[in-house]
């Protein structure tokens, strides 16, 4: 029988890659946000940056129960479902994206 378990790291290096895209996220949004207000844009114009920086903090406040989801799942042989943090990470993403495009086009 093949063992489901692997003894390596990878579990710690996915919750990494989940920190660094959180913390990326976080800080992208609110440096973009004060860029565009310091820019004397309209403050609405921060709110999507704002929704991009709250998707990252909900994500990075996340990272530690994923991975206990996910070293629960591997130990006990059952499938894991995780796409609430995808769509938080494509929200903020797509948040992100949305806020750019409204502070060139307004400029």
């Amino acid at each position: 029988m093949t063992e489901l378990w692997d003894e390596g790291l990878q579990s710690e290096r996915t919750r990494l890659a989940w920190v660094r895209t959180a913390t990326m996220l976080a800080a992208s949004g609110l440096g973009a946000g004060g860029m565009a207000l310091r820019a004397g844009a309209h403050p609405l114009v921060a709110v999507p940056f704002a929704a991009a920086a709250l998707c990252g903090a909900l994500l990075l406040a996340r990272t530690g129960v994923r991975y206990h989801r996910v070293q629960d799942a591997l130990h006990g042989g059952r499938p894991l479902d995780e796409r609430a943090d995808a769509v938080l990470a494509w929200l903020g993403s797509l948040a992100a994206v949305t806020g750019s495009l409204v502070f060139v086009v307004l400029r």
